[in-house]
């Protein structure tokens, strides 16, 4: 039978418990009236998903505009819990850890899918550098490219790991080459409830696919006249997800990301997309960095660059692994980045500082 969100299966457990759905609503209330910032999140979650409507509010992270509310039905949830349970093997009572924040959607969706698919969930305080308890196996867990990076040298005590939340740099790529765990970035936005494709970053078997973003099961792509990634899903959206991501599509399960249509630079007729200058730099630059651009009364927009750090701090050198049109024009350092309610660099407003 279909589980529903109305379903707590009988194999959950959090942090070493077994709940069912009356107790789990009454560890929700008690998380949002005595526990710590990341517990009183996750009671407000809980208690969301467990009352009696079809539907959750999520606020999206802001990262291409401002941040607006949406509404998900708690279905598509449940339905993207099992496609990835099924992608990733997730049988009940296999041990998961989260260690994402509970207010956007790719902590919730950890919850979810423990909830749904009857796993064994423990929680951890989100942050940069997860306290992870060491003696423990896990067979599954998502990270920020930073958590990935930070918690490397750890990894033999999971199995499986998928990270997103932002493109993963070189540099955190070969950490993980000689790791046994099987790791996957993942693409997806929050009103595709989560990720919708994945592709691995390590531990290849030499088929050339694995360098593209393959989608879990259900899910086709397209691209519009822009070069934009379109995506069908109907067991998480009724409706066509028309995005702002330039790609290139392989089939209709596959695809390769290239960039923002928004972010994108025209600079003397030569079209550039920041995100892929900016993949050839990371490891390269200590600081915090973005490609950007500046109004040019000769070249429409004049490519620069903006670091987060002191004046002088980077050196030119590093931009030999750049095709001449890709190399910035100049520098602008600030000492703070304007940022997202998810902690992503916000591009335009950090710009803004500039003028």
């Amino acid at each position: 039978m279909m589980p529903t969100y109305k379903n707590v299966h009988n194999r959950f457990k959090l942090n070493d418990y077994h709940y069912d759905y009356e107790s789990l609503m009454e560890v929700a209330y008690s998380f949002t009236k005595e526990g710590e910032p990341y517990q009183r999140e996750l009671g407000l979650f809980l208690l969301d998903w467990l009352d009696r409507s079809d539907h959750i509010v999520v606020k999206t992270s802001g990262s291409t505009g401002k941040p607006k509310k949406i509404k998900i039905k708690k279905q598509a949830m449940v339905n993207s819990a099992i496609a990835t349970g099924n992608f990733f093997d997730l049988s009940p009572g296999k041990k998961v850890l989260n260690s994402l924040p509970s207010n956007f959607i790719a902590g919730k969706m950890m919850i979810v899918r423990a909830i749904i698919l009857g796993l064994e969930l423990d929680m951890v305080v989100p942050s940069a550098s997860p306290r992870i308890d060491l003696r423990k196996d896990y067979d599954f867990c998502a990270f920020t490219p930073m958590q990935l990076k930070n918690f490397a040298k750890y990894l033999k005590s999971l199995k499986t790991a998928i990270v997103g939340g932002g493109r993963v740099s070189e540099h955190i790529k070969e950490l993980v080459q000689d790791k046994s765990t099987q790791i996957y970035e993942t693409f997806g936005m929050t009103e595709t409830v989560s990720h919708i494709a994945v592709r691995k970053l390590n531990n290849f078997s030499g088929d050339a696919s694995e360098k593209y973003f393959q989608t879990l099961p259900g899910v086709t792509v397209s691209k519009d006249d822009r070069g934009c990634l379109v995506i069908e899903a109907p067991e998480l959206t009724d409706e066509k997800v028309v995005t702002n991501d330039i790609v290139e599509i392989y089939s209709d399960t596959s695809f390769d990301w290239l960039g923002r249509f928004d972010n994108a630079i025209n600079t003397g007729g030569i079209n550039l997309h920041p995100e892929q200058i900016e993949y050839k730099l990371r490891g390269k630059i200590e600081e915090q960095f973005f490609i950007g651009s500046k109004h040019d009364d000769t070249l429409g927009d004049r490519l620069i660059m903006v670091v987060e750090g002191k004046e002088g701090s980077v050196d030119k050198s590093i931009f030999d692994v750049l095709d001449k049109y890709e190399v910035p024009k100049e520098i602008f350092y600030l000492p703070k980045f304007k940022e997202t309610l998810s902690g992503k660099i916000h591009r335009k407003n950090t710009l803004e500082l500039l003028k």
